[in-house]
């Protein structure tokens, strides 16, 4: 008997063995990870005052108690069968014909794709805002939940050339390794936080097409008017490298409108800041979703969606973050609802289109059909 405990133990052991030689690996050689900022990038960041031991830092402080040993405990609640969290049924998904998004005088208008990404076609110009078009999340997708709808309102390859794309960071449901490389060839240049250029870098993108903004730096590209601005979040794609680059928001001005892109974040007094400085906007896409009062400091409550929007002085507020993976543990329809209830209170305006509509902000903007409920 004892042998047959140590043979089962050596067993064991060794299971456990490959194992971890397995993650090892995957860690070190899929690219899905990305690279680190070489010794040159961390040498300029440490002249920044809000970058420090190799890490850059909220404006504020920010709690991130959210520790590895923490989130392993939290696991079977994060992947508990809980029925709410995902549709059922298939949610509406506008199909968007290649041929409607090649004319260039077209009004400002957007599509959006889900969760946080979406195709803004603004004074001649396609830019992609956080296009993460892939079905999964995370770095292989045995690690993650899928996306709710079967299809995407249209494909990379139909899409038409995009003239830039940005980032907001490099979290896995925002910077996606497959959906990079399928924009690649079709993509003149890649706007980022600063560090998130070594991801893409490492992916194959040409130096010079890629270009790092720190908080507040601006561009002017053509008739369009770049800003990038803080958010209250952090970053890190792998075990060991949170904080090693940037996260923030945009600010994007055409000819005749002004749009914000919240990215991810917490609520903090940034957003009176960028009002101050670069509002109002006539339309503000803001952070809904994949929250809990665990983490309400690095991602919204949708009451504080609502409070932004007025904060930044937005004319109409998106909710997005939502509608498309199952990153917490609310219900898929929990963001919409109770945003929809802080705005009417603040009088805040709201906008809630379907996945893959044309959101155009020269139509009238106000929600009538609350699609995210069986019909």
């Amino acid at each position: 008997m004892l042998k047959i405990l140590k043979y089962l133990f050596v067993i064991l052991v060794s299971l456990a063995g490959i194992l971890v030689l397995i993650g090892v690996l995957f860690v070190n050689l899929s690219p899905q990870f990305g690279a680190d900022p070489d010794e040159a990038k961390k040498a300029a960041f440490e002249k920044l005052d809000h970058y420090s031991n190799g890490e850059f830092r909220n404006l504020m402080p920010t709690s991130m108690d959210m520790d590895i040993g923490k989130a392993v405990k939290m696991l079977p609640e994060f992947f508990k069968n809980d029925p709410t969290r995902v549709p059922d049924f298939e949610i509406p998904v506008v199909k968007v014909d290649s041929l409607d998004l090649v004319n260039k005088n077209l009004p400002t208008r957007l599509i959006w794709f889900g969760h946080s990404a979406f195709l803004l076609q603004i004074d001649g110009k396609n830019i992609l805002l956080d296009p993460m078009f892939g079905d999964v999340p995370a770095p292989h997708p045995l690690l993650g939940k899928g996306r709710f709808s079967k299809e995407l309102p249209i494909e990379i390859e139909q899409l038409p050339q995009i003239d830039m794309v940005l980032f907001s960071h490099d979290h896995y449901d925002h910077l996606d390794y497959e959906s990079v490389i399928r924009l690649m060839e079709k993509t003149k240049a890649f706007y980022v936080p600063l560090g998130v250029g070594s991801h893409l870098e490492s992916w194959g993108i040409e130096s010079s097409k890629i270009h790092e903004l720190d908080w507040w730096e601006e561009q002017q590209v053509d008739d369009i008017f770049l800003a990038f601005a803080p958010s209250r979040h952090f970053s890190g794609r792998g075990l060991n490298n949170r904080f090693s680059t940037l996260w923030g928001s945009w600010i994007i001005k055409g000819e005749t409108k002004n749009i914000y892109f919240s990215g991810d974040g917490g609520y903090g007094p940034h957003f009176n800041e960028i009002g101050e400085k670069y509002g109002p906007f006539d339309f503000a896409m803001m952070e809904c979703g994949q929250y809990n009062e665990r983490w309400k400091e690095i991602h919204m409550m949708p009451e504080e969606t609502a409070q932004a929007g007025k904060d930044i002085k937005a004319n109409v507020i998106m909710p997005i973050h939502w509608a498309a993976f199952s990153l917490a543990m609310h219900s898929w329809t929990d963001p919409v609802e109770r945003v929809l209830i802080k705005a009417k209170e603040i009088d805040q305006a709201i906008y809630v289109p379907k996945i893959g509509s044309f959101i155009d902000l020269e139509g009238n903007l106000s929600s009538t059909e609350k699609w995210w409920i069986k019909p």
